[in-house]
């Protein structure tokens, strides 16, 4: 991976990884820092599929650019490439082979860099900023999901320059989810939409929100059978929920309250935006992350939170779960 070109960082001048300013980070639960973080803002993180033997991450961040790191066995990490857009980095997805990433901007297109070569090329086109992109295997087709505010949601391969598909959606897309071969869209308004992928992707059902605010993350969940059956949905209201697509008993359903202040302030509860939800990949519990500046680990079938962190400096912005050894980024 990471084939010389002269893109390559290796050998290169110091202008990229922590190249501005240092700035006060304090690590109040003395976990592993990242080396050379973004200069701004992480928008979105993931890590490399199992397909790898070795663990990457990927992040997109304010600064428009897109960085890759090795992650050890003991949680340091190692630069190893970067690129940029002409807009803020709003998502990231890798290929099923681990080979390429794909980028979603501001600038309204979605990339696709090869790791291997260390070239990146555009891959789609918006008419506004592209707030989603996943990578869908399926039997009979390949592609690249991206959902955009310009009220779009379209198939790419990444071989042509035109999409293979458009759905038109009600609204601006906020948040989506992949999971083979079920895909969910989250939309200014509350909406919400299922979309089945099998044959050719298709709407499955609209959902009726269970949030009464803006929906910010959405992440399907799997039953015991590794099948995606229904999705965690975050909202700027200090809320999740969890849902089951097709519910056996109502019950099933249900949300709870979190990323929010302990005590009144002046009468009043400091109520925090949910950013990012992950499902851990073996054990099936999920992370939230919030403004509150905390991250927080639950265990939906048994309606138990698991563990808080302690307050960051600053809110989280998103967070992810490797694919083999149970690490989790903030």
């Amino acid at each position: 991976m990471f084939g010389g070109t002269s893109n390559s960082i290796f050998g290169a001048t110091p202008t990229v990884f922590g190249s501005g300013a240092t700035q006060s980070n304090p690590n109040p639960m003395k976990d592993v820092e990242v080396v050379s973080p973004p200069d701004d803002s992480a928008s979105c993180l993931a890590f490399s599929p199992a397909a790898l033997s070795q663990d990457f991450l990927i992040a997109g961040s304010w600064d428009s650019n897109v960085r890759c790191w090795e992650v050890q066995q003991n949680g340091q990490t190692i630069p190893k490439a970067q690129q940029s857009h002409q807009g803020p980095v709003l998502d990231v997805a890798w290929s099923d082979d681990g080979s390429k990433v794909f980028t979603a901007s501001c600038d309204k297109t979605v990339k696709m860099w090869d790791l291997n070569s260390n070239q990146m090329i555009q891959v789609a086109q918006h008419e506004a900023p592209v707030k989603t992109v996943h990578w869908i295997k399926a039997p009979n087709y390949s592609c690249v999901m991206t959902g955009s505010w310009d009220k779009t949601l379209k198939f790419w391969d990444t071989r042509m320059p035109n999409p293979m598909m458009t759905i038109d959606l009600r609204e601006r897309c906020y948040c989506a989810d992949v999971v083979y071969p079920m895909a969910i869209v989250g939309t200014a308004g509350r909406g919400l939409i299922v979309y089945q992928l099998e044959g050719q992707p298709q709407q499955f059902k609209p959902i009726e929100s269970p949030l009464k605010y803006q929906h910010r993350c959405v992440s399907i969940f799997l039953d015991k059978k590794g099948a995606p059956t229904g999705f965690a949905l975050g909202s700027i209201e200090g809320r999740v929920a969890v849902h089951y697509v097709n519910a056996q008993l109502p019950k099933d359903n249900f949300t709870f309250k979190c990323h929010r202040s302990n005590g009144m302030n002046n009468g009043y509860q400091d109520i925090f935006a949910v950013n990012d939800i992950a499902f851990h990949p073996v054990h099936g519990t999920l992370a939230t992350v919030g403004s509150d500046g905390r991250f927080s680990f639950w265990d939906k079938d048994a309606r138990t939170k698991l563990k808080t962190s302690e307050q960051m400096e600053q809110p989280i912005t998103c967070c992810c779960f490797n694919a083999r050894d149970r690490k989790s980024v903030v």
